[in-house]
């Protein structure tokens, strides 16, 4: 129904609509309500109904009164009288429209019927059942593009572990394939005929289409000619009403000619009859039908079409034990065909974290808590096997799998033992951010497990020596030493690093930081 209401639209086709409480008819845009009427009531078969409803009432528990008016089924109907009137369509075709419609329809649960063909490239939505309770097949899609089909029972089967496992569940690319080949089996004999039918079919469309346009040009000149009639038998004094009239018939005109032109292209747009030599090359294509099934135009919704067209379910068990699934293809008619189809055994999964990251967390776990880890391996640009960021999470279930034992901090450091620079700080009596700067400045020895890891300082006492409270004799702050040394901060900063100069810091008094020790001013000069 709905494709009918979209078929209408596309053509560009217009619909009657009579007003309440006006004689004339609007023909307007195409609704689906609208087409839902039509192909539903029984009056354009031909047949006179009366008492399609009935009012019932109903007392609830609390004692209040509800009027519902239900639609009742054609059987139920007071009167109906087929062939009372000359109707669009026979009674025959108006019963078969009702179970068209009727199949297409969503079910609900256990009830009969197909649903409408839908765009999924999963050919057997709707006619696949489960083996086990009879149940209508749900569908799924996965893969990188969610078009790979599959098929689910949406009935529980048995408990395992204390969830619920469905009786089915299938992958539906082995399966429609099995499925496609019987179904072309058994339409080889009449591919001949169905190509020069759907050709048929293609060109009466065409037609149907046509005729209505003519119809809309021949409504559209009897409004301009009844509009031009209405404008001059009015009364030339009465300029008011003429000049609406004249305006009503220049409107008219303009859709005339807009409907003319319509026709005219789409009279020269229409496919040509088919010639005694295209009939022949078409019967010549209906040898091979898998041609045409497998061919470019021939979308997923032809391809359900078609196979609606001769099978009424398809049975699927399945065999988990022997990686297999059973099929029972029920055909129109009652004649049933069993096929066994293999199902692909699952690869074990190629997601696996690299052998590198895994020796580096290897060596981390031992010195760093999970946090920690998960930080350096994000500063390195390191992802986890599925290109996630790591988490202290990650690490934890990595170092679980692959039986990695996590970090034991020491309750008792032993002496000499690496420290963290926080630790170092303490120790030192400094702020962490001079321990910092000491390090970058070369002044400390530090070390990492691996670049982007925290440093590791070992306190010595030669190094613990040069934090002090007060400044020896002879050592100098820095702006005062740049200038006895005659050299820029940097270069006194170089010489200290290689060695050539002695330096402490000064972690007491108003004047804390770096103190430079110069022997002599002369030292200074190049």
């Amino acid at each position: 129904m709905r494709a009918t209401w979209l078929w209408l639209r596309g053509q560009g086709l217009s619909f009657p609509l009579q007003r309440s409480g006006k004689t004339e008819l609007d023909w307007v845009t195409p609704t689906y309500t609208a087409v839902h009427h039509v192909l539903t009531n029984p009056a354009y078969a031909g047949a006179y109904a009366y008492g399609k409803t009935r009012q019932e009432r109903r007392v609830d528990e609390t004692g209040t009164l509800h009027l519902q008016r239900r639609r009742l089924a054609p059987s139920e109907w007071e009167v109906l009288i087929p062939d009372h009137h000359e109707g669009f369509i026979d009674w025959g075709t108006y019963q078969a429209n009702q179970a068209r419609i009727a199949a297409n329809t969503r079910p609900v649960a256990h009830a009969a019927g197909e649903g409408a063909i839908r765009e999924g490239t999963a050919l057997l939505q709707g006619i696949a059942v489960c083996g086990t309770c009879s149940r209508k097949l749900a569908v799924f899609y996965q893969g990188r593009t969610k078009s790979t089909p599959g098929y689910y029972c949406t009935g529980t089967g048995q408990l395992v572990e204390g969830r619920g496992v469905r009786h089915l569940r299938v992958g539906g690319v082995g399966i429609d394939a099995a499925v496609t080949d019987a179904f072309l089996t058994a339409l080889a004999p009449a591919g001949l005929q169905a190509c020069l039918d759907a050709a048929e079919q293609l060109e009466a469309g065409v037609d149907t289409a046509l005729t209505q346009w003519r119809r809309e040009v021949e409504r559209a000149r009897y409004q301009a000619t009844k509009a031009e009639r209405r404008y001059l038998a009015v009364d030339p004094d009465n300029r008011l009403v003429a000049r609406g009239l004249e305006t009503d018939w220049e409107k008219a005109l303009r859709v005339l000619a807009d409907t003319e032109t319509e026709l005219a292209r789409r009279e020269a747009n229409r496919p040509r009859t088919l010639t005694p030599q295209e009939k022949t090359a078409i019967l010549a294509l209906g040898d091979n039908v898998a041609a045409v099934w497998d061919a470019a135009t021939t979308t997923d919704r032809d391809r359900k079409e078609l196979l609606r067209t001769l099978l009424d379910e398809v049975i699927i068990n399945l065999d988990r034990g022997a990686k297999r699934a059973e099929l029972i293809l029920r055909w129109r008619g009652g004649a049933l065909t069993e096929l066994t189809v293999a199902l692909p055994r699952q690869a074990p999964p190629k997601i696996r974290t690299d052998e590198d990251t895994l020796a580096l967390v290897r060596r981390l776990a031992a010195h760093h808590p999970d946090a920690t880890i998960a930080g350096i391996l994000n500063r390195q640009g390191r992802t986890s096997a599925r290109g996630q960021t790591f988490t202290a999470s990650i690490v934890s279930s990595l170092r679980t799998h692959w039986k990695i034992p996590c970090y034991q901090p020491d309750s008792t450091p032993a002496d000499g033992a690496p420290l963290s620079i926080a630790e170092a700080a303490w120790e030192l009596g400094v702020v962490a951010s001079t321990v910092h700067r000491w390090v970058n400045d070369g002044f400390i020895p530090a070390e990492q497990t691996t670049p982007g890891a925290p440093w590791r300082i070992r306190l010595s006492d030669e190094l613990r020596a040069r934090f002090v409270e007060q400044a020896p004799v002879g050592y100098l702050p820095m702006l005062e030493a740049t200038h006895a040394l005659g050299v820029s901060r940097q270069t006194v900063l170089q010489r200290v690093k290689r060695g050539e100069l002695d330096a402490v810091h000064v972690r007491a008094g108003r004047r804390k930081g770096l103190r430079i020790r110069v022997s002599c001013p002369a030292d200074g000069l190049f």
